[in-house]
């Protein structure tokens, strides 16, 4: 019987060198890169998200960088088929795969199923949006008790996404919540036919707090407040995932008048510090069985996955 394909995932938190590392051990070992960070899928979105530059991306061929406009949408169903798309092309050119990224519902995808299959029809999600404008999210929450008589287990009813969100799914699929939820946990994961290695890449907290100081400093001075004014142009605002994005969503303040171009570097800093307490939570709580690297403890790329 053939073994399973196998799938090298590299991830970490943000600035802890996932870019150097992954380049070096795709040149060892033949592999391509499927990016899997949220942003990336941005044209344009390059200073503030540290994305590799054309001549990283020209040393080792690239997938899901550059997919779509800061304009357009970009979902995690999408991600898991053109991550498909990418792997199955990989293998077929007899290459070994390196998936690359630090985005956690991304991420997911190749240990756990990560989307329940349900689409919502804009009617539908345009209506509830509208009820919720007009009567107030008591009035929604008092439909979704309705339509689950046995409970509604741990949902924030003080969330109004959450609460939208879960009433989508009750009207899209006739079911309760609990129902929906059985039917996901049965559902295979993306790339349960393949094998998946992690390793997650780490630093000391002094360390990575010193390369997210020196990052910042160095997006501000590449040309990141004129990077923002440009996707503003391009319709930034009106894409809350990319707009509400550490780094652009401190610039847009900025644009906008409500903070000082002095206070940017410092809020950028902390609010990247925060979010990197948050991956690690995450990481250690979501992630499945895998392998911690100190990446300043080691040089060698063989040592990764080894």
């Amino acid at each position: 019987m053939a073994s399973p394909p196998r799938i090298h995932v590299l991830t970490g938190p943000t600035a802890v060198g996932k870019t150097e590392w992954a380049l070096a051990w795709a040149e060892r070992y033949d592999a391509e890169i499927v990016s899997c960070d949220s942003l990336l899928v941005y044209r344009g979105m390059d200073i503030g998200t540290a994305k590799p530059s054309p001549a990283e991306q020209a040393r080792i061929p690239h997938h899901l960088i550059d997919v779509v406009g800061v304009n357009e949408r970009y979902d995690v169903q999408r991600f898991v088929r053109e991550a498909r798309v990418a792997v199955e092309g990989i293998l077929a050119r007899g290459r070994a795969v390196l998936v690359a990224g630090g985005s956690g519902f991304y991420l997911r995808c190749f240990f756990a199923p990560v989307s329940d299959g349900l689409a919502v029809d804009d009617t539908l999600r345009a209506e509830l949006n509208a009820r919720l404008e007009r009567e107030g999210l008591a009035a929604l929450v008092t439909e979704l008790r309705g339509l689950n008589p046995g409970g509604l287990g741990s949902l924030d009813v003080c969330n109004p996404r959450r609460v939208l969100r879960a009433l989508e799914r009750c009207r899209a699929s006739g079911r309760t919540l609990a129902e929906v939820a059985a039917d996901f946990r049965s559902k295979p994961a993306p790339f349960s036919d393949c094998e998946v290695r992690c390793v997650r890449l780490d630093r000391s907290p002094v360390d990575l707090d010193t390369r997210i100081a020196a990052r910042v400093r160095a997006m501000l001075a590449a040309g990141l407040v004129a990077e923002v004014r440009r996707l503003q142009a391009a319709g930034l605002d009106g894409n809350p995932s990319a707009a509400r994005a550490i780094g652009y969503r401190e610039t847009l303040d900025h644009l906008a008048g409500r903070i000082r171009e002095a206070e940017l570097e410092s809020l950028i800093v902390r609010n990247t510090r925060a979010l990197v307490k948050k991956q690690r939570t995450w990481f250690r709580t979501q992630l499945p069985e895998h392998r911690v690297v100190d990446a300043a403890g080691a040089d060698d790329p063989a040592a990764l996955f080894a």
